[in-house]
């Protein structure tokens, strides 16, 4: 099967309109502005930094995939240095033409610039075909990534433990107390 010539290059800010076709549905919500100005913001950023790098995977001069890389560490708490591929997605016309392969080549390469043996990268839970490409490519599960909003969270919490972050139990009393305090203060008498 031949395949269609792909190329990688680092994106620039007149690729805003390809990556927000790419990327709309997982950019915050918003007008169709604000979300340009979102991507052109992270194109401009990461061209600023050397561990950062966006990059786009053409087919016959038009964009047919990108992915978000970043030089970090695993987690917060684990340090061994990993690259980050943040959302490596592909136009559904462009798919099985090599294009996610050519973004998955500029991320270990980018990992190799920067002398790290780890890349890591997430696909949404719904994402059959985005998960089994990434099986073949030697990705295996870490851990499943959940979000919610605070509000949502914190209506699900036990109501006794919504009190100040970080209150022990003796100052939650302490703090009750000193507000009845004050509200009998205040009734005139």
């Amino acid at each position: 099967m031949s395949r269609t010539p792909v190329t990688v290059r680092a994106a620039g800010a007149s690729d805003a309109a390809a990556l927000h076709e790419l990327w709309g549905d997982i950019l915050r919500k918003g007008s169709l502005d604000e979300q340009l100005a979102d991507v052109t913001r992270v194109v401009t950023s990461a061209a600023a930094r050397d561990d950062q790098c966006v990059v786009v995977a053409e087919v016959d001069g038009e964009v047919a995939g990108a992915v978000y890389l970043e030089a970090s560490t695993f987690t917060p708490l684990n340090l061994e240095p990993a690259v980050l591929a943040v959302s490596p997605h592909v136009l559904q016309r462009f798919r099985r033409k090599g294009v996610g392969s050519a973004l998955m080549e500029a991320a270990c390469r980018f990992a190799e610039q920067h002398g790290i043996s780890h890349i890591q990268t997430a696909a949404a839970a719904e994402a059959r075909d985005a998960n089994r490409f990434m099986a073949r490519l030697s990705f295996a599960p870490q851990a499943m990534l959940r979000a919610a909003t605070t509000t949502a969270v914190r209506a699900r919490l036990p109501q006794a433990r919504q009190g100040t972050p970080g209150a022990t139990s003796r100052q939650r009393i302490d703090r009750v107390l000193a507000a009845r305090r004050i509200r009998r203060e205040r009734v005139p008498g």
